[in-house]
């Protein structure tokens, strides 16, 4: 039996952060707008500080959501100069992509200040943007195909850096 004060919020008030948080999303061109969209949506409800991206995909606020319009989207013709200076202001390069050095993301402890580097669809990080990172994460795939979506995998590491890090 259903306790009748108990009440069922659809939707509730976002969680207050103890500090804004410091990660940066920075994305290789990519080739769907809604895979973008995907991402920018998942970045503002993860209180991301910022969104980079580069290429000519445009961000549907149909799926993006209040994310469009509410978190701080640049663009830049490319990625590596951007995080270079990323780079200089202290920010930790992390990229997702199953590399030969990759590691597990269920045993990496990211850094608070971090910019996560999504890479593209079907080419994932260029080796341009892969020399310049800190570090390399990849989600274990445990059948087939041999990697997930990239925004499906984009949430699960924004999700990861959330949990450890939930007051911001």
């Amino acid at each position: 039996m259903e306790d009748p004060d108990f009440e069922h919020l659809r939707h509730k008030p976002p969680s207050a952060l103890d500090q804004p948080r410091e990660l940066i999303v920075a994305c290789c061109p990519m080739r769907s707008n809604v895979n973008l969209s995907r991402i920018v949506r998942a970045a503002s409800c993860c209180a991301v500080s910022k969104v980079v991206m580069c290429g000519n995909v445009k961000i549907d606020p149909k799926i993006a959501r209040d994310g469009a319009e509410k978190l701080p989207i640049s663009r830049h013709r490319s990625l590596p100069p951007v995080l270079k200076d990323l780079k200089k202001e202290g920010y930790t390069l992390v990229g997702l992509e199953q590399t030969t050095n990759s590691t597990d993301i269920h045993h990496f402890a990211f850094d608070r200040k971090t910019v996560l580097v999504i890479g593209n669809e079907r080419m994932g990080i260029t080796e341009d943007v892969l020399s310049v990172l800190d570090a390399v994460v990849e989600i274990p795939v445990y059948g087939m195909p041999y990697s997930y979506n990239v925004a499906t995998a984009t949430c699960m590491a924004l999700y990861e850096f959330c949990r450890q890090f939930p007051g911001g």
